[in-house]
């Protein structure tokens, strides 16, 4: 199949949807299928990278991607709606020169770039498929971004309901994500749930006994947004005198608009905040770490899956979820073996929980076993670009059948 990857993020960008994005099209492209992306310049989670005010092309690891121009910014909800739109219009632009396609995947978000996605797709008649990583009004209204009565969230609401309607199927990431769906009125068999590949992929997973003789680690790394509730760990963090008695350290690995508010609470030099780490600088944080935290406010619903959960666990690294009881993520905590689930709403358990089981290095280790064997059955790239392939065909199938 010739597949078109629509994904405003991508490669370099080191965290969040674009090593999935890269992840995905890597993998189809090894089953043979001839993929092209269109992607956004690199401005996630910091504009680093400079901007460009013309599409370019380039190749990042054999896979040709176009990249076009955006306005990158993310301090205000203004900020956020201005670079959508600005990538939207570019989108917009270049969609009737792109090349032929069997099948294009739509990555939300950009949750208003699905709509050159539609109308590419029904001026080509191909069918298009969304791989919803973000149920955007869902978070919009949950972080306090637009308002319940907001005339702008009622229309994204409307324009979210057509866009199911239109996609040919919907890749979730999460069963919460299809329960949303189903809400919504989203008929069952358009839904797909096929978890995120692991957007690094772990040789061999820790042996957390080799750590005994250093301080005991624990790892939060990704995008630090309000929904993360870091400030509430870090206040648990440095009250614990039982992790103290540990000399137990916490890194936080990464960037984000609640990263002043985070950093302005740290009091202990036991917390280091490093900031984004590209690369192969992350790799000797991973290694040298014994417990890996994924944490979401409890009074926020949930409306993504944290990718760095399928990272811990494809380490090795047995995982401490501090989130809300009943959640996705902590479902799979629970379900795989590879670590404990404590309540969001009381961030002391995620302190008391911590201390008991940094201690048991043998415990961590066989749990970060549990983890890894799971990370290979479920999130594998190579096993996700598997389930992806079966579901751009059925797509191209019913498309073609459809046609006749």
């Amino acid at each position: 199949m010739r597949v078109q990857i629509w994904s405003y993020n991508y490669a370099p960008e080191p965290q969040g949807i674009a090593p999935l994005s890269a992840m995905l099209a890597e993998g189809l492209r090894d089953r043979g299928h001839e993929i092209t992306v269109v992607s956004g310049h690199p401005h996630y989670p910091e504009p680093v990278w400079g901007r460009r005010a013309r599409p370019y092309r380039e190749r990042r690891n054999g896979i040709p991607v176009l990249r076009l121009p955006l306005w990158a910014g993310r301090d205000s909800s203004f900020a956020r709606m201005r670079q959508d739109l600005s990538f939207t219009a570019a989108q917009s632009l270049i969609a009737p020169i792109l090349p032929a396609a069997d099948v294009v995947v739509a990555v939300t978000p950009s949750f208003p770039a699905v709509g050159p996605a539609m109308a590419f797709s029904y001026a080509r008649r191909i069918p298009w498929v969304m791989w919803l990583q973000d149920i955007a009004t869902d978070g919009a209204v949950t972080t306090g971004q637009l308002a319940e009565d907001s005339p702008i969230l009622k229309a994204a609401r409307a324009f979210e309901r057509r866009s199911y309607a239109s996609a040919d199927r919907i890749v979730v990431i999460s069963e919460a994500f299809r329960d949303n769906l189903r809400s919504k009125g989203v008929p069952d068999q358009k839904i797909v749930r096929i978890f995120n590949p692991t957007s690094r992929v772990a040789a061999r997973p820790n042996d957390i006994r080799e750590l005994r003789s250093a301080p005991p680690q624990i790892l939060a790394m990704g995008n630090i947004g309000h929904s993360q509730g870091l400030d509430r760990i870090v206040d648990a963090f440095q009250a614990s005198d039982a992790l103290a008695r540990l000399d137990a350290r916490l890194v936080i690995a990464g960037s984000g608009v609640a990263a002043p508010e985070v950093r302005a609470r740290v009091t202990s030099d036991r917390i280091e905040m490093t900031g984004v780490l590209y690369g192969a600088e992350l790799e000797p944080v991973l290694r040298s770490t014994s417990l890996g935290l994924v944490s979401q406010r409890a009074d926020i619903a949930e409306f993504n899956l944290p990718s760095k959960l399928m990272n811990y666990m494809s380490y090795g690294i047995p995982v401490l979820a501090s989130v809300r009881l009943g959640s996705e993520t902590g479902n799979i905590v629970e379900v795989s073996g590879a670590g404990w689930v404590t309540d969001a709403a009381d961030p002391t358990e995620f302190a008391t929980t911590a201390a008991a089981v940094l201690g048991d290095t043998d415990g961590l280790s066989a749990t970060g076993q549990r983890g890894f064997h799971f990370a290979q059955q479920q999130f594998d790239p190579a096993a996700v670009a598997a389930h992806f392939e079966r579901v751009l065909l059925e797509a191209v199938t019913s498309n073609r059948h459809a046609a006749r």
